[in-house]
Protein backbone atom coordinates (compact mmCIF):
# COMPACT_ATOMS: atom_id res chain seq x y z
CA UNK A 1 0.00 0.00 0.00
CA UNK A 2 2.69 2.19 0.66
CA UNK A 3 5.19 3.05 -1.88
CA UNK A 4 7.96 1.15 -0.12
CA UNK A 5 5.79 -1.72 0.66
CA UNK A 6 6.40 -4.84 -1.48
CA UNK A 7 3.57 -5.87 -3.99
CA UNK A 8 2.89 -9.31 -4.36
CA UNK A 9 0.72 -10.62 -7.15
CA UNK A 10 0.58 -14.44 -7.99
CA UNK A 11 -0.78 -15.41 -11.11
CA UNK A 12 -3.80 -16.49 -10.20
CA UNK A 13 -4.95 -13.73 -8.09
CA UNK A 14 -6.67 -10.47 -9.69
CA UNK A 15 -6.68 -8.63 -7.26
CA UNK A 16 -2.93 -7.05 -6.01
CA UNK A 17 -2.05 -8.65 -2.84
CA UNK A 18 -0.17 -6.22 -0.79
CA UNK A 19 2.20 -8.13 1.91
CA UNK A 20 3.50 -6.06 5.06
CA UNK A 21 7.07 -4.60 4.95
CA UNK A 22 8.62 -2.63 7.56
CA UNK A 23 10.00 0.43 6.29
CA UNK A 24 14.30 0.59 6.54
CA UNK A 25 15.23 0.91 10.05
CA UNK A 26 12.00 0.41 12.00
CA UNK A 27 10.17 -3.03 13.74
CA UNK A 28 8.45 -5.39 11.54
CA UNK A 29 5.42 -6.21 12.36
CA UNK A 30 3.91 -3.20 13.39
CA UNK A 31 3.90 0.81 11.67
CA UNK A 32 2.41 4.26 12.92
CA UNK A 33 2.09 7.23 10.79
CA UNK A 34 -0.20 10.30 9.65
CA UNK A 35 -2.36 10.81 6.89
CA UNK A 36 0.65 13.35 6.05
CA UNK A 37 3.17 10.95 5.67
CA UNK A 38 0.96 8.49 3.28
CA UNK A 39 0.72 10.97 1.19
CA UNK A 40 4.01 11.89 1.20
CA UNK A 41 5.07 7.88 0.76
CA UNK A 42 2.34 6.61 -1.49
CA UNK A 43 1.24 7.05 -4.71
CA UNK A 44 -2.15 8.37 -4.96
CA UNK A 45 -3.23 5.80 -7.87
CA UNK A 46 -1.64 3.20 -6.06
CA UNK A 47 -4.10 4.06 -3.02
CA UNK A 48 -7.17 4.77 -4.74
CA UNK A 49 -6.64 0.79 -6.76
CA UNK A 50 -8.36 -1.83 -4.59
CA UNK A 51 -6.18 -4.07 -2.87
CA UNK A 52 -6.44 -6.89 -0.47
CA UNK A 53 -3.53 -6.34 1.83
CA UNK A 54 -2.40 -9.42 4.81
CA UNK A 55 -2.57 -7.03 7.47
CA UNK A 56 -4.52 -4.83 9.84
CA UNK A 57 -5.32 -0.96 9.00
CA UNK A 58 -6.46 1.16 11.86
CA UNK A 59 -7.26 4.93 11.19
CA UNK A 60 -8.72 7.69 13.03
CA UNK A 61 -9.97 10.71 11.18
CA UNK A 62 -8.54 13.80 13.23
CA UNK A 63 -9.51 16.66 10.66
CA UNK A 64 -11.87 16.69 7.42
CA UNK A 65 -13.60 14.25 5.56
CA UNK A 66 -12.23 10.38 4.68
CA UNK A 67 -14.12 8.58 2.12
CA UNK A 68 -13.00 5.11 1.80
CA UNK A 69 -14.40 1.57 0.41
CA UNK A 70 -14.22 -1.76 1.86
CA UNK A 71 -15.89 -4.41 0.23
CA UNK A 72 -18.44 -2.36 -1.91
CA UNK A 73 -19.18 -0.59 1.06
CA UNK A 74 -18.76 2.84 1.05
CA UNK A 75 -18.10 5.03 3.78
CA UNK A 76 -17.52 8.51 4.52
CA UNK A 77 -15.64 9.57 7.75
CA UNK A 78 -15.60 12.30 9.70
CA UNK A 79 -13.91 13.78 12.61
CA UNK A 80 -13.19 10.82 15.79
CA UNK A 81 -14.57 8.07 13.37
CA UNK A 82 -12.74 4.96 13.28
CA UNK A 83 -11.60 2.63 10.32
CA UNK A 84 -10.52 -0.78 11.05
CA UNK A 85 -9.90 -3.15 7.99
CA UNK A 86 -8.72 -6.53 8.13
CA UNK A 87 -6.39 -8.74 6.51
CA UNK A 88 -8.11 -9.55 3.41
CA UNK A 89 -10.37 -7.27 2.89
CA UNK A 90 -10.53 -5.32 -0.67
CA UNK A 91 -10.43 -1.76 0.11
CA UNK A 92 -9.37 1.05 -1.05
CA UNK A 93 -8.69 4.82 -0.12
CA UNK A 94 -10.60 8.14 -1.47
CA UNK A 95 -9.47 11.50 -2.08
CA UNK A 96 -6.82 12.31 0.97
CA UNK A 97 -6.26 15.85 0.78
CA UNK A 98 -7.03 18.01 3.33
CA UNK A 99 -7.60 15.20 5.77
CA UNK A 100 -5.84 14.84 8.88
CA UNK A 101 -5.69 11.57 10.34
CA UNK A 102 -3.45 8.49 11.99
CA UNK A 103 -3.17 5.18 11.08
CA UNK A 104 -1.89 1.83 12.58
CA UNK A 105 -1.03 -0.43 10.31
CA UNK A 106 0.03 -4.23 11.93
CA UNK A 107 0.24 -7.78 11.58
CA UNK A 108 -1.97 -10.36 13.32
CA UNK A 109 1.49 -12.34 14.64
CA UNK A 110 2.58 -9.17 16.09
CA UNK A 111 0.58 -9.07 18.97
CA UNK A 112 0.79 -12.69 21.62
CA UNK A 113 -2.15 -15.14 20.95
CA UNK A 114 -4.13 -14.28 24.36
CA UNK A 115 -4.53 -10.78 22.77
CA UNK A 116 -5.23 -11.67 19.67
CA UNK A 117 -8.31 -13.87 21.08
CA UNK A 118 -9.07 -11.47 23.85
CA UNK A 119 -9.10 -8.12 20.58
CA UNK A 120 -11.62 -10.88 18.39
CA UNK A 121 -8.26 -10.26 15.20
CA UNK A 122 -9.69 -13.01 13.59
CA UNK A 123 -13.38 -11.43 13.82
CA UNK A 124 -13.44 -10.58 10.13
CA UNK A 125 -17.13 -10.10 10.13
CA UNK A 126 -17.23 -6.88 12.24
CA UNK A 127 -18.47 -3.66 11.68
CA UNK A 128 -15.96 -1.65 10.24
CA UNK A 129 -16.67 1.63 10.85
CA UNK A 130 -17.16 3.07 14.66
CA UNK A 131 -17.40 6.23 16.84
CA UNK A 132 -16.30 6.03 19.83
CA UNK A 133 -17.63 8.77 22.58
CA UNK A 134 -16.75 9.89 26.19
CA UNK A 135 -14.42 8.28 28.15
CA UNK A 136 -14.16 5.62 25.84
CA UNK A 137 -12.61 8.05 23.07
CA UNK A 138 -10.28 9.46 25.41
CA UNK A 139 -9.00 6.20 26.17
CA UNK A 140 -8.77 4.59 22.71
CA UNK A 141 -7.10 8.08 21.28
CA UNK A 142 -4.40 7.91 24.72
CA UNK A 143 -4.06 4.47 23.92
CA UNK A 144 -3.11 5.75 20.09
CA UNK A 145 -1.10 8.76 20.86
CA UNK A 146 1.21 7.02 23.34
CA UNK A 147 1.83 4.20 20.20
CA UNK A 148 2.66 6.64 17.79
CA UNK A 149 5.26 8.23 20.67
CA UNK A 150 7.17 5.53 20.99
CA UNK A 151 6.84 4.17 17.51
CA UNK A 152 8.91 7.52 16.63
CA UNK A 153 12.00 6.71 18.78
CA UNK A 154 14.17 4.37 20.68
CA UNK A 155 13.80 6.77 24.04
CA UNK A 156 17.16 5.15 24.89
CA UNK A 157 15.94 1.58 25.01
CA UNK A 158 17.42 -1.63 23.29
CA UNK A 159 15.80 -2.42 20.28
CA UNK A 160 14.45 -5.88 21.36
CA UNK A 161 13.15 -3.71 24.90
CA UNK A 162 11.65 -1.29 21.88
CA UNK A 163 9.88 -3.99 20.50
CA UNK A 164 8.25 -5.35 23.07
CA UNK A 165 6.90 -2.00 24.31
CA UNK A 166 5.38 -1.63 21.41
CA UNK A 167 3.63 -4.69 21.21
CA UNK A 168 2.25 -4.28 24.51
CA UNK A 169 1.12 -0.50 23.68
CA UNK A 170 0.01 -1.89 20.22
CA UNK A 171 -2.10 -4.67 22.73
CA UNK A 172 -4.15 -1.67 24.57
CA UNK A 173 -4.66 -0.30 21.27
CA UNK A 174 -6.25 -2.93 20.14
CA UNK A 175 -8.05 -4.27 23.05
CA UNK A 176 -9.79 -0.95 23.41
CA UNK A 177 -10.63 -0.32 19.60
CA UNK A 178 -11.92 -3.87 19.51
CA UNK A 179 -14.73 -2.70 22.43
CA UNK A 180 -15.65 0.43 20.31
CA UNK A 181 -18.94 1.56 19.75
CA UNK A 182 -20.23 0.72 15.83
CA UNK A 183 -22.42 3.96 14.71
CA UNK A 184 -26.18 3.37 14.88
CA UNK A 185 -27.36 1.97 11.41
CA UNK A 186 -25.52 -0.92 10.94
CA UNK A 187 -22.34 0.22 11.26
CA UNK A 188 -22.21 3.93 8.88
CA UNK A 189 -20.10 6.75 9.74
CA UNK A 190 -21.68 9.15 12.16
CA UNK A 191 -22.73 12.41 10.36
CA UNK A 192 -21.37 10.57 7.04
CA UNK A 193 -22.40 8.93 4.12
CA UNK A 194 -22.49 6.12 5.87
CA UNK A 195 -22.34 2.10 3.80
CA UNK A 196 -24.38 1.15 0.85
CA UNK A 197 -25.04 -2.66 1.75
CA UNK A 198 -25.69 -5.32 -0.58
CA UNK A 199 -27.87 -8.34 0.11
CA UNK A 200 -24.73 -11.09 -0.76
CA UNK A 201 -22.10 -9.13 1.08
CA UNK A 202 -21.01 -12.13 3.22
CA UNK A 203 -21.11 -10.36 5.93
CA UNK A 204 -23.01 -11.29 9.26
CA UNK A 205 -25.47 -8.57 10.66
CA UNK A 206 -23.35 -5.82 12.09
CA UNK A 207 -24.22 -5.59 16.36
CA UNK A 208 -23.12 -7.22 18.93
CA UNK A 209 -24.26 -10.68 18.31
CA UNK A 210 -20.61 -11.80 16.92
CA UNK A 211 -18.76 -10.56 19.78
CA UNK A 212 -21.01 -12.21 22.07
CA UNK A 213 -20.69 -15.69 19.13
CA UNK A 214 -20.46 -19.27 20.39
CA UNK A 215 -17.12 -21.68 20.14
CA UNK A 216 -19.04 -23.33 17.93
CA UNK A 217 -19.62 -20.30 15.57
CA UNK A 218 -16.27 -19.43 15.59
CA UNK A 219 -14.74 -22.86 14.71
CA UNK A 220 -17.15 -22.79 11.71
CA UNK A 221 -16.49 -19.50 11.01
CA UNK A 222 -12.94 -19.98 10.65
CA UNK A 223 -13.39 -23.36 8.81
CA UNK A 224 -15.64 -21.80 5.86
CA UNK A 225 -12.96 -19.04 5.37
CA UNK A 226 -10.46 -21.82 5.08
CA UNK A 227 -12.24 -24.07 2.36
CA UNK A 228 -15.21 -22.15 1.12
CA UNK A 229 -13.75 -23.05 -2.47
CA UNK A 230 -13.82 -26.07 -1.93
CA UNK A 231 -17.05 -27.08 -0.41
CA UNK A 232 -20.17 -25.06 0.19
CA UNK A 233 -22.23 -27.73 1.62
CA UNK A 234 -22.81 -27.66 5.49
CA UNK A 235 -22.40 -31.56 6.04
CA UNK A 236 -18.81 -31.33 4.99
CA UNK A 237 -18.04 -28.44 7.66
CA UNK A 238 -19.89 -30.24 10.29
CA UNK A 239 -18.26 -34.01 9.59
CA UNK A 240 -14.81 -31.54 9.78
CA UNK A 241 -15.74 -29.98 12.97
CA UNK A 242 -17.22 -33.06 15.07
CA UNK A 243 -20.64 -30.86 15.11
CA UNK A 244 -24.38 -31.92 13.44
CA UNK A 245 -25.41 -29.86 10.54
CA UNK A 246 -28.59 -28.77 12.16
CA UNK A 247 -25.79 -27.64 15.61
CA UNK A 248 -23.83 -25.91 13.16
CA UNK A 249 -27.07 -23.85 11.57
CA UNK A 250 -28.50 -22.82 15.17
CA UNK A 251 -24.43 -21.94 15.98
CA UNK A 252 -24.76 -19.38 12.96
CA UNK A 253 -27.90 -18.12 13.27
CA UNK A 254 -27.87 -17.01 16.81
CA UNK A 255 -24.70 -15.09 16.03
CA UNK A 256 -25.37 -13.20 12.16
CA UNK A 257 -29.19 -14.28 11.99
CA UNK A 258 -28.90 -16.23 9.02
CA UNK A 259 -28.55 -20.21 8.43
CA UNK A 260 -24.92 -21.83 7.77
CA UNK A 261 -25.71 -22.65 4.56
CA UNK A 262 -26.76 -18.85 3.90
CA UNK A 263 -23.30 -17.83 5.88
CA UNK A 264 -21.22 -20.23 3.64
CA UNK A 265 -23.36 -19.20 -0.04
CA UNK A 266 -22.65 -15.20 1.02
CA UNK A 267 -19.04 -15.94 1.57
CA UNK A 268 -18.77 -17.48 -1.97
CA UNK A 269 -20.80 -14.48 -3.22
CA UNK A 270 -18.44 -11.88 -1.43
CA UNK A 271 -15.61 -13.12 -3.17
CA UNK A 272 -17.21 -13.77 -6.91
CA UNK A 273 -17.98 -9.93 -6.58
CA UNK A 274 -14.70 -9.23 -5.82
CA UNK A 275 -12.75 -11.07 -8.48
CA UNK A 276 -15.41 -9.67 -11.28
CA UNK A 277 -15.23 -6.17 -9.69
CA UNK A 278 -11.50 -6.03 -9.22
CA UNK A 279 -9.79 -7.90 -11.94
CA UNK A 280 -10.38 -9.36 -15.64
CA UNK A 281 -10.57 -13.23 -15.29
CA UNK A 282 -13.30 -14.76 -17.16
CA UNK A 283 -16.88 -16.03 -15.24
CA UNK A 284 -15.12 -19.38 -16.10
CA UNK A 285 -11.69 -18.94 -14.83
CA UNK A 286 -13.70 -17.70 -11.32
CA UNK A 287 -15.77 -20.48 -11.53
CA UNK A 288 -12.77 -22.79 -11.24
CA UNK A 289 -11.50 -20.75 -8.73
CA UNK A 290 -14.35 -20.85 -6.36
CA UNK A 291 -14.99 -24.73 -7.06
CA UNK A 292 -17.77 -24.43 -9.65
CA UNK A 293 -17.72 -27.08 -12.00
CA UNK A 294 -18.32 -25.16 -15.00
CA UNK A 295 -19.38 -21.60 -15.50
CA UNK A 296 -22.78 -21.98 -16.11
CA UNK A 297 -23.29 -23.32 -12.77
CA UNK A 298 -21.68 -20.10 -11.35
CA UNK A 299 -23.79 -17.91 -13.55
CA UNK A 300 -26.74 -19.74 -12.27
CA UNK A 301 -25.43 -19.97 -8.53
CA UNK A 302 -24.60 -15.89 -8.80
CA UNK A 303 -27.54 -14.77 -10.64
CA UNK A 304 -30.10 -16.28 -7.71
CA UNK A 305 -28.07 -14.86 -5.32
CA UNK A 306 -27.41 -11.22 -6.35
CA UNK A 307 -30.42 -10.87 -9.44
CA UNK A 308 -27.23 -10.20 -11.72
CA UNK A 309 -25.20 -11.95 -14.14
CA UNK A 310 -21.49 -11.85 -13.64
CA UNK A 311 -21.07 -10.41 -16.33
CA UNK A 312 -24.00 -7.84 -15.61
CA UNK A 313 -22.37 -7.18 -12.12
CA UNK A 314 -18.99 -6.36 -13.69
CA UNK A 315 -20.24 -4.05 -15.88
CA UNK A 316 -22.41 -1.88 -13.20
CA UNK A 317 -19.28 -1.71 -11.19
CA UNK A 318 -16.80 -0.64 -13.70
CA UNK A 319 -18.91 0.65 -16.34
CA UNK A 320 -18.91 -0.65 -19.87
CA UNK A 321 -15.50 -0.80 -21.32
Amino acid sequence: MVKKRHTAQDAGESIPAVAFAAPAGRPAGVEVLTLAELRERADACALAVPHRPDFHHLLVVDEGRLRHTVDFRKYELSVNDWMWVRPGQVHHFGNLSGVKGRLVLFESGFLDPATAAAARLEDWFGPAVHHPEGEQARAVDCALRHLHQEFGALRGLPLEVHIEVLRHLLAVLVLRASRMSAPAGGGEARGGAGAVRGEGDGRAPDGDGVCEASETFLRFRDAVERGFTRSRRVEDYARQLGYSPRTLSRATAAATGVGAKEFIDRRVVLEAKRLLAHGDQTAARIAVRLGFADAANFAKFFQHRTGSTPISFRTEVRGPA
